[in-house]
């Protein structure tokens, strides 16, 4: 039998000896406290499982023990990713406004095509980092 088989053993007979000693006043209650119990590690099993077969690269999280394949670095979503695409949105309303009201279309056109291009840039630029960087990290705070 597995540990966790003998562990709900334990728990049902304690839980029957609990019955015994009680009364049928508290069945109700020893009931609901056992399949509580059962509950618990039956979403904890489940988790495991799902983390299991999704593992890190969708997103769901490592499971103990997965490593991922060989060479795998999950993709880390910190300031750099997110940041400037917002910070840039934000900006390009009052720098719309102004380019719009000093030079028209063509101010505007320029002033969104660097908005884009500095994005486009960046993005291309994280991708190249990650492949270059995928196999060997830089240090120890990398990992």
């Amino acid at each position: 039998m597995d540990t966790r088989q003998d562990d709900l053993r334990r728990d049902l007979d304690a839980s029957m000896q609990a019955r015994k000693e009680l009364g049928k006043e508290y069945e109700s209650e020893l009931v609901d406290s056992f399949l509580s119990r059962l509950d618990a590690r039956l979403d904890a099993r489940v988790e495991r499982r799902v983390a299991d077969r999704l593992g890190p690269a969708d997103g769901y999280g490592p499971a103990e023990g997965y490593g991922g394949p060989p060479g795998y670095r999950p993709r880390r979503f910190g300031r750099s990713t997110t940041r400037l695409p917002i910070v840039s949105l934000v900006l390009g309303i009052p720098l719309s406004g102004i380019a719009g009201g000093s030079a028209g279309f063509w101010g505007l056109l320029v002033c969104w095509g660097g908005i884009v291009g500095v994005n486009v840039s960046s993005a291309l630029a994280e991708r190249v980092q990650e492949q270059r960087g995928a196999s060997t990290p830089k240090s120890d705070w990398d990992r």
